[in-house]
């Protein structure tokens, strides 16, 4: 916005449309007619055109007013939900998350935050991103499963998961309790390679599966139900993703994922401490 026009100008515009008149804006925006006249008059001389036609009974917005005020509506609302961010964002906190959350920790953590912190409403968001949409700062704190910059981010590991083996239902190995690591080299193995947590080092340089790749939790069920690849993923996609056409196996003789929280080195939230600690309590009361 060019700093000769400001807010007040389109507030102005928007407010003499919505009351239908000059008098009435004058009443809702709590100034005087005269002072509306005015600010209307500078935004027009402003944009060099006339935005509204005026007659003694009403007041229609011209062609380009109709313009104009499309575009100032928006503005002010994204003026006004940056307030509302800006205000209110520690009566709030939001979480986010790349695939599942907290796992089957995911409802409980909901539960107890709301008993425990009720006048911090609490967001999970899902964001197809490596940092859970930290990075992107659509949220306060992230549930990571992968590799993330430390310089940048501050982090708590709050638990440990298993590493389970997903397949279609119809699968041969469906019928196994458990899977070795080793005999995922005689199979196609689709990673994600945008925020999965499996990676080739899983196995040594001369005995690796056939990898395929996909970039999305839902397309990479979609892949594994047809029966032509497996996947390995940590217990917690177990939890939230079931679906028909799929099922998980644990996978023997791999090392457990690390769960991490993470957050803005330099902006924490103020409950970031109290988000870590009930997480971490309920990783640690499993049985």
């Amino acid at each position: 916005m060019d700093p000769r026009m400001e807010l007040r100008h389109l507030r102005c515009l928007v407010a003499i449309v919505d009351a239908g008149g000059f008098t009435d804006a004058a009443i809702d925006l709590g100034i005087s007619q005269a002072a509306v006249s005015r600010t209307l008059g500078s935004l027009e001389d402003f944009l060099g055109v006339r935005l509204l036609h005026r007659t003694s009974r009403s007041v229609i917005p011209t062609t380009a007013g109709v313009q104009v005020l499309a575009r100032a509506r928006k503005m002010l609302a994204e003026a006004d939900n940056l307030i509302r961010e800006a205000t209110t964002g520690h009566t709030r906190l939001r979480i986010g998350h790349a695939w599942s959350a907290m796992g089957r920790h995911t409802a409980e953590y909901q539960r107890r935050w709301a008993a425990r912190h009720p006048d911090i409403e609490l967001h999970l968001v899902r964001t197809n991103s490596a940092t859970g949409g930290l990075a992107e700062g659509l949220c306060d704190l992230a549930v990571v499963r992968t590799a993330f910059d430390d310089a940048r981010f501050a982090s708590a590991v709050v638990g440990q998961e298993r590493r389970y083996c997903a397949m279609a239902a119809d699968d041969p190995w469906a019928a196994r309790r458990a899977i070795p690591l080793a005999d995922i080299r005689t199979r196609i193995l689709l990673l994600d390679r945008r925020t999965g947590t499996t990676t080739a080092d899983l196995w040594p340089p001369d005995a690796r599966p056939v990898v395929e790749y996909t970039q999305d939790i839902d397309d990479w069920l979609t892949a594994i139900a047809t029966g032509r690849s497996v996947g390995i993923t940590p217990e917690s996609t177990a939890n939230q993703y079931r679906r028909d056409g799929i099922v998980f196996r644990r996978l023997r003789d791999a090392a457990p994922v690390a769960v991490h929280l993470i957050w803005r080195r330099h902006d924490p939230h103020p409950a970031t401490h109290a988000a870590v600690a009930l997480l971490t309590d309920l990783y640690r009361q499993r049985t």
